[in-house]
């Protein structure tokens, strides 16, 4: 399958997102293997004693396991943050 026939992705860059885990937001995406998968960054907590290692607040998740806060309530709180994105991807 081309670029050109891969189904339409369903998130944008800069879309607050949940998954099993947490919530984040989507950094970047990439079509592999038959579907889209999302590169999602969640928010750091307080850096640990021993300090920060690397990225360990980002993950690549398949489409299937990602929920679009847009409709939940959680949307409302983070919606200022989405307020200034485009509505299409």
């Amino acid at each position: 399958m081309s670029a050109s026939d891969s189904p339409v992705r369903k998130l944008c860059k800069g879309q607050i997102v949940s998954f099993i885990g947490g919530e984040g937001m989507i950094k970047n995406y990439r079509f592999e293997s038959g579907s889209w998968e999302y590169l999602v960054e969640m928010p750091m907590g307080p850096e640990p004693e021993m300090g920060r290692v690397g990225y360990e607040t980002m993950i690549w998740l398949p489409e299937v396991d990602i929920s679009s806060l847009r409709n939940s309530f959680s949307q409302k709180l983070l919606n200022l943050e989405q307020k200034n994105l485009p509505k299409a991807c």
